[in-house]
């Protein structure tokens, strides 16, 4: 149908279905619908790298820890509940719920402590600044298994250079003395050397971070609250802190999922020992589930992690946002 003279139909003319199909299609072509497909597609493979990297061993751990899958066995039935009840029941288990708990906190209040004495250091103007900051980075970096093997060699009761350096400074007895210290063999010793190492590894991580938020900080706020007569530690504590929190919330949940999770530390200084004194979750499940053979046990054990894990990260989330809006 046209107009009576003679140009194209008027809208009227359309029938109401097809009117409204139009409509719905100039919905989906709108700028807005757009953006947010254009987002959404550039996001989709990230997400389905990380569903692929995690989601899929930890589903892979569920169906393990439920079942009474060994290495030996590839067949493997559904036993439900029986690996989490057979670890709460074992001694060993508490021994190292005690000792991830003492490890990561631990090891986490030092990581913050000293990252951000190294940040405030680093944010400094001096010679060598450019150097300094590229050095502190080397723990870090270094392939885990190299640094920590050389910590070993350190710490070793004979060739120990710590305990030469110790002597020479006539803090303990001559080479070879009985006072020496064995680091990795007396059970106190050996949970305080594996948390030295893991904060020698991980605090240039902190002290990156905080950097990172120290420089995002206007110097124009840092000299107004020094000229009121504020205080380093009031000046940290009620202007630094505020205006970094995002970074220091993102910095503190990654750090805490790598103090957690850290098996390689713990298993190339100690496997666990002496006696149990430094055995943690995660070493715990690698020797029941793959050394002794018993997938399913190991893989109940290793799920223990997600409940101390998941309770901190709801918190720090959840403040996050709060302070976000």
């Amino acid at each position: 149908m046209t107009d009576p003279g003679g140009g194209a139909p008027s809208p009227d003319a359309y029938p109401v279905a097809l009117r409204r199909r139009v409509g719905a299609l100039g919905w989906w072509r709108s700028r807005t619908v757009r953006r947010c497909a254009f987002g959404y597609a550039l996001l989709a493979p990230a997400v389905l790298y990380v569903a692929l990297l995690v989601g899929v061993p930890f589903l892979f751990s569920l169906y393990l820890a439920v079942s009474n899958a060994t290495v030996g066995d590839p067949v493997a039935e559904f036993v439900g509940l029986a690996n989490f009840r057979a670890a709460l029941e074992s001694t060993t288990f508490y021994v190292a719920l005690r000792n991830t708990v003492v490890f990561t906190v631990g090891a986490g209040v030092l990581k913050a402590l000293l990252g951000t004495g190294l940040a405030f250091l680093l944010a400094q103007p001096f010679v060598g600044r450019r150097l300094v900051r590229g050095l502190v980075v080397i723990p870090f970096t270094l392939p885990i298994a190299i640094s920590v093997l050389g910590w070993k060699w350190m710490f070793d009761s004979q060739f120990s250079v710590i305990n030469w350096a110790l002597s020479r400074l006539g803090l303990t007895g001559p080479y070879g003395s009985p006072d020496w210290p064995v680091w990795l063999g007396e059970p106190y010793l050996a949970l305080l050397s594996v948390m030295f190492v893991n904060v020698w590894r991980g605090f240039p991580f902190s002290a990156i971070v905080l950097l990172a938020g120290l420089t995002s900080v206007p110097p124009e706020v840092i000299d107004s609250a020094r000229v009121d007569g504020a205080g380093f530690f009031q000046r940290f504590r009620r202007i630094i802190v505020p205006m970094i929190a995002p970074i220091l919330f993102i910095g503190t949940a990654f750090d805490t999922v790598f103090t957690l999770s850290d098996l390689s530390i713990v298993y190339l200084l100690t496997n666990g020992g002496p006696d149990g004194a430094t055995e943690i979750l995660p070493t715990l499940a690698y020797n029941t589930g793959i050394r002794a053979g018993a997938l399913g046990r190991g893989a109940a054990i290793s799920l223990f992690l997600f409940p101390l894990l998941a309770p901190a990260m709801v918190l720090l989330l959840r403040t996050l946002r709060r302070r976000q809006w």
